[in-house]
Parts: structure tokens; sequence; C-alpha cells
């Protein structure tokens, strides 16, 4: 377990509001969250389909604009930003992982990893690629393309790659959805190791009781409000 700093928090939301469509067929997503992650903590976000994890991942980590409320992530005001803003906020800050890997099929892993940083102008991005997944136990398969690879492997490159700009914030999305469950275990292993190594603050998305226990916080979201906060024991 973390100890987080809890004078610092990574993320901070106020009345955080989420409407979609307009007039009579409006229909609110997310209704006044109120949520403070301190930065180095490792929270999971539970929840039924259609309670508005997704939804509220996608604001956080600025992919979709609040309709009202406020916002800060990792030192930046969301809430005051267009959308070419948030693009660009969200550039070495957060690092996103999804169930679904979504690699360059033409790509080496290496080459998956080091274009993002070579597009941010990193100039070591080919080095930091290579070093990322060794540290993520690809050393070996680097010149590999992504069918070449198995499930399991695909996904420590999608960690790597999100992982390789040093981003203080990790948000990962159902991360073993798409794995059997000794493959996502590892995987698991692999994303909280990396993430203590960084001093990271990780947020995950999933319906797995175990790996929610295996963070400082599970928060559940119900209708599109939180509807309980524990720690785990």
């Amino acid at each position: 377990m973390t100890s987080p700093q809890q004078n610092n928090p990574a993320i901070h939301a106020r009345n955080l509001r989420l409407t979609l469509g307009e007039g009579p067929a409006a229909v609110e997503i997310l209704r006044g969250i109120d949520l403070a992650v301190p930065t180095g903590q490792t929270l999971a976000l539970l929840g039924p389909s259609g309670s508005g994890k997704s939804s509220l991942m996608a604001v956080l980590t600025g992919l979709e604009r609040a309709t009202s409320g406020e916002l800060d992530v990792a030192g930046a005001n969301f809430a005051q930003m267009s959308e070419d803003q948030l693009a660009l906020a969200r550039r070495g800050r957060i690092g996103i992982v999804l169930q679904a890997f979504h690699l360059l099929p033409t790509m080496t892993a290496q080459e998956n990893v080091a274009t993002p940083l070579e597009l941010s102008g990193e100039k070591d991005a080919w080095e930091r690629a290579g070093a990322e997944l060794e540290a993520v136990g690809l050393g070996h398969r680097m010149s590999h393309y992504p069918a070449q690879l198995s499930g399991g492997e695909q996904q420590r490159v999608a960690i790597a790659r999100a992982i390789a700009p040093r981003p203080p914030l990790i948000f990962a999305d159902e991360p073993t959805g798409n794995l059997d469950g000794s493959t996502g275990g590892s995987i698991v292993d692999v994303l909280f190791n990396r993430r203590a190594e960084m001093g990271a603050t990780l947020i995950i998305i999933t319906h797995d009781a175990d790996l929610a226990a295996r963070c400082d916080r599970i928060v559940t979201l119900g209708d599109g409000q939180i509807v309980s906060d524990t720690l785990p024991s």
C-alpha cells in the first residue's frame, strides 16, 4: 500500500456534472461528483454498467468536457480548458491503459512505445521505449509486431506506452478484461509495480473484486453518483 500525500491531490473534482443531449432528450450522466484523489494513491472505481464509470474516467482524463463543476487534474484546471487545451494538458500528465490494446499493427513493440514520445518531441524516445519494454519484461520482444505477440504481451506493450512519458496519473479501464486469469494476474503485477516505481497515482475501472482489493481505496458509482467510498482492510 502507498502513503498518499493528503494535502496534494492529484485530482480534485467538485460538483462535477455531465449531461448529454439537449432539451427533453437531455440525459444527466454524472450527477454532482465530489472526489479528491491524493497523489500516489491507487483507487478502484466500481459500479454496474451504466453507473457512469467510463464517463467519469473520460472527464477526469480530459477526453470529455464536464457540463459543469470544478476539476483540477495534476495541477491543471481542466474545467476551464477548451478541447484543444485539454489535449495539450493530457500530454505528459496522463497515461491510459485500455481493455483493447490499441497497438498499431504495422509497428513493432518498440515503435509503438516510441512513436508517441517522438510526437511529443522527446529526444531519447527510442532509448526510453526500449528501457520501458525491458521494465515490463519484453526486452526480448521489442522487434516483434502485435500479431506476433500474445494478448498478455500486447497489454504489456500498452502499459509501457502509457508509462514511458512518466505521467503523474495513470488510468486503466478493465486492463485485464481481454486476458485469462493467470495472464491478467501477471499484468496487474506489472502495472502496480511500475506505478510504485514511478510514484504515480493509479485509477482502475474494474469489475474484479480481487483487483479492487489491491487498491488503497474503492469508490463505487451508482446512477452517476458516488454511493460508497471505502478503504479495504
